[in-house]
């Protein structure tokens, strides 16, 4: 197909998973908490009363989003934070109540949640890792395996942020409920790209994080379901019915819920266009460039996610070269970026090193156009054969 150029300036952002611009009406609704409404949500006079009000819709309108009650919602900083929350929470509680607090988790998880695993075996908890298949899947009856009577919690993902692959949440919550465990869910990339219900996941607790779809950055959420005991990881003030202290985000936490709101109202018309897209360029690719492959094709996947494999070319080559032609992509996860380690995910899936420092994650939003997915199309078959006539690796592919 023909290369097409960028004359008029056109930068095409294909980047969502690591973050999403704030929509206008997100902008709009935080700015007046930003000057004249500046009041602490915590203060009794007026100007503390009409920021509660502003905080208390905000937090009714994250509730709605996922099926929870308004006082199962934490503001936080954000996902990394919350998920911080559930896991050292609950091993905390298990401790004080004298339990050795055993943890499930997965070899594919954020880094929020395999560093703080990692940080809580370092300090003496016990961690099971449980393994992914060929399609970053985790298994149930491996997680029936890996449960055991110390066991306090099991936290697997519930979309991957590099392959978009989606995780059995229910029926893996399920075995952890039959077993008396509680389940927590990163859902932070999933969240606004697929309809989430905690009462039909199953799940006790579960992170979001607003910046994800279209709201602002720095601020998060944790559902903790009705009845379930977590001590606060930090201390301090007694906001956030003392399981998060420190003055609220207010103007952040109106954007939070703005987009929630937002999303509620339009996931199904706006996610149907972008799978679309995504669907194009899959086929674009597998059309018109040799010698790759889509990881986690196989398997269920968030609609905007697409994570390819070319091989005998560097990721990151492939993310500076398009840079350079306009497109703003990724070689792996946001939070790995400066890392030469190759992708965790893609090596637990059983990619091996080199062909996995030759994937590129393309993650659609809302603002992108068909146009968009023609001009990628136009350049990328050129650059794929232009970097591997430098690589010295398997020529004969060209």
């Amino acid at each position: 197909m023909p290369a097409k150029d960028f004359s008029e300036g056109r930068r095409v952002y294909f980047d969502h998973n690591a973050t999403t611009r704030a929509r206008d009406e997100v902008i709009d609704a935080m700015l007046p908490f930003l000057g004249d409404k500046f009041g602490n949500a915590s203060s009794l006079h007026f100007f503390g009363q009409e920021a509660r009000i502003a905080v208390e819709l905000a937090r009714t309108r994250v509730a709605g989003l996922i099926g929870a009650e308004q006082e199962e919602i934490i503001f936080t900083a954000g996902g990394t934070e919350s998920d911080n929350l559930a896991i050292r929470g609950a091993v905390l509680n298990s401790r004080m109540n004298g339990g050795k607090a055993h943890v499930v988790t997965s070899s594919i998880e954020h880094p929020a949640v395999i560093n703080t695993c990692r940080a809580l075996e370092e300090s003496g908890t016990e961690v099971t890792w449980l393994p992914s298949d060929s399609d970053g899947m985790v298994s149930v009856s491996d997680l029936e395996e890996a449960i055991r009577d110390d066991t306090t919690l099991v936290s697997i993902m519930l979309a991957n942020n590099e392959t978009g692959v989606i995780q059995p949440v229910k029926e893996l919550a399920e075995v952890a409920r039959s077993r008396g465990v509680l389940f927590h869910v990163d859902a932070v990339q999933g969240t606004g790209k697929v309809p989430v219900d905690v009462d039909q996941l199953g799940v006790d607790m579960l992170t979001l994080s607003a910046h994800k779809f279209y709201g602002p950055k720095g601020i998060g959420a944790l559902y903790i379901r009705r009845g379930v005991l977590l001590p606060p990881i930090l201390t301090g003030g007694h906001q956030e019915m003392g399981m998060r202290p420190g003055t609220e985000n207010v103007p952040a936490i109106v954007g939070f819920g703005e987009a929630c709101r937002i999303s509620l109202e339009r996931l199904s018309s706006e996610m149907g266009h972008i799978g679309n897209l995504r669907d194009l360029i899959e086929k674009g690719i597998l059309d018109h460039v040799p010698d790759v492959s889509i990881n986690g094709g196989n398997a269920p996947r968030v609609p905007n996610t697409c994570n390819v494999t070319v091989t005998s070319v560097e990721g990151e080559a492939l993310t500076l070269n398009l840079s350079m032609l306009g497109f703003a992509l990724s070689s792996g996860s946001a939070c790995a970026t400066g890392s030469d380690d190759p992708s965790h995910v893609l090596l637990a899936m059983g990619i091996d090193n080199v062909d996995a420092q030759g994937a590129l994650r393309i993650s659609l939003g809302v603002e992108n156009t068909r146009n968009d997915v023609d001009l990628f199309l136009s350049v990328f078959p050129g650059v794929v054969k232009r970097l591997r006539q430098m690589s010295p690796l398997r020529k004969d592919i060209l």
